[in-house]
Formats: C-alpha cells, structure tokens, sequence
C-alpha cells in the first residue's frame, strides 16, 4: 500500500503566529524587523536596513509621514489597521514583493514618487551627482543657465507611471514626455541641443538574470537587462547624444559595473568618473565635443 505523503506547508502559514498581542506601532515594526531578518529579505531597492524598510513599509500603509514617527509608535493601532500591515507584510516577506509597489511610493533625493511593477523602483547615483557635479561640465554655466535636459530611459519607459509624478509635481508646462527607444522616437529639437542629457539606462547583462535576488527579478526586465554584456543601450544611446547636445553640453550616464567594459569598447571617448560616497564611480561624463569626434554623423548608421 503506497503511503501517503505529507500535504505541503504554506510557506507563509505560519508567519504571524504569536502575533495578536502586538497593538502598537513599535510592537509591529519590531516584528517586521525581525520577519525581514528571518526570511533573508534583500534591502537594496531604496532602503539600506531591515529597520528603514520596516518603517518604510508601515508607514506607507498607515499614511504616517517617516519624519517623526517616533510620535506614532506607542498608539494603538485599529484592528483594520493591524489587518493592512499584515497584508503588507505577508506581501513583503513570503512572496518577495518589493515595499515600494506594496506601498506604491519610493523616495529619491528627498523626493517622492508613486511607483507601481511599471516601472523600477528608483535608486541612482544621480541623487548625488546632479547637486554638484553636472555644472563643471558645462563652461560658462550656472544652474539657471541650463535650459535643456533630457532624461534617457526614464523608470522602464512607462508613460502612464511618467505622468502621474509629472502631474503630482505640476510640471506638465516643463517636461515633455516621449515613448521611444534611446532618441528614436524623440522629435528633432530644431537644432539647439541639450545642455545636458542624463542615463541610468539598463545594464545587466542577461546571464546575471537568474543570479539576481527575488525582489530585482519583480522589476521590468527592459529596465534592468541589456543584451548579452549589458551593453546594447549605450551602444545606441552614444552616437545618439552625440548629435542631440548642445555644443558645451554633457552627457552623463551610470553603468554599474560595466565601466572596463565600456572603456574597453570605446577607447577612443574620453569617459570621465565621478567621485560616489561608496566608492563604486559608476557614472561618467562625456563632453559633446568627445562624442561628436568619435561620432561623427555619417557612422551614425554603423555605430548607432
């Protein structure tokens, strides 16, 4: 007689066990704490720690503003309340669903932005360098010199996301937005160029795919991959940029850990690094007038 096997356990059955005498906001961001701990969570997508995506999260759920918490902590939360934060939690620790689509919000630079699985949840390099470092690259100008910026490969390239941070910013009489691939789709600008064109284009290359942990494989992979070296949108967007900026204009893009590979490809281009708190200097500049050397209009059809 064949025995019968054991039925499967949820994975996620037993994640709030011992959990109805938590009433407050501390008890429950204590415990997410250490749920993420447990489960091995990956904190990389706009959070450092397993406690700021805690209150991240919670927060996010309970409409609480993060500066001030603290304030929060020791109320009582409603019984609707505790049933939201478990939701979010399970979402969050048993099926690998990164906060920000949970909470459908990520913080850059001090601002706020709605994200939903559309588009990648935002982290870049940018946030450190556009304060400072874009200005020495264009001669002659200040902050309020520059009239022309363009934004290649915005979130993964959803509109329908693009617009609703434009309209939550009232800025729809200032950015334009286009569906295109690198400057394709982009009309012509009549001659004047970019002052500066800034990328965080995708740039993994395909075989990390299954390497990567669970909450990067939820993002869109045309915003994460790239071809078989990570490579295949800088290749289009070089010689591109090259014919879209001004004539002291700067293109600046960040490329992770593609810089030898990059320089390796494009000798020739002088690709200046620039200086990260972390130390990785994975973002470089490009003068208008290296690319434009190197880039010539009439290879655009080879090269771009």
């Amino acid at each position: 007689m064949k025995k019968k096997s054991k039925p499967q356990k949820d994975p996620g059955e037993d994640v709030f066990a011992g959990t109805d005498a938590l009433t407050t906001l501390r008890d429950w961001t204590r415990f997410a704490v250490t749920l993420f701990s447990k489960r091995g969570l990956f904190f990389g997508q706009g959070m450092g720690s397993a406690f700021d995506e805690a209150v991240f999260l919670l927060c996010g759920v309970l409409k609480l503003p993060e500066e001030g918490v603290e304030t929060f902590f020791d109320a009582r939360l409603t019984a609707p309340e505790i049933e939201e934060i478990r939701r979010a939690l399970f979402r969050r620790a048993v099926e690998r669903v990164p906060a920000a689509y949970i909470a459908r919000e990520a913080q850059l630079g001090g601002l706020r932005f709605y994200v939903d699985e559309r588009v990648i949840v935002p982290r870049s390099y940018f946030v450190e360098i556009i304060p400072d470092q874009i200005l020495p690259w264009i001669p002659g100008m200040d902050a309020d010199a520059v009239l022309r910026a363009a934004d290649v490969c915005t979130g993964g390239g959803s509109l329908d996301v693009a617009r609703i941070n434009v309209a939550d910013y009232a800025l729809e009489d200032r950015i334009s937005l286009w569906r295109s691939d690198v400057f394709d789709g982009v009309p012509a600008d009549g001659g004047e160029g970019y002052d500066v064109i800034v990328s965080n284009p995708p740039y993994e290359p395909e075989a990390l795919r299954e390497t990567l942990p669970e909450e990067f494989r939820r993002e869109p992979d045309g915003a994460l991959f790239s071809g078989a070296d990570g490579m295949d949108v800088v290749r289009r967007l070089l010689p591109q940029a090259a014919r879209r900026l001004a004539r002291n204009g700067v293109l600046l893009i960040e490329v992770g850990g593609l810089r030898g590979a990059l320089e390796e490809a494009f000798p020739q281009v002088e690709f200046s690094w620039l200086a990260t708190q972390d130390g990785s200097d994975c973002v470089c500049a490009v003068s208008a007038a290296s690319l434009r050397e190197n880039f010539p209009p009439e290879r655009d059809a080879r090269v771009g």
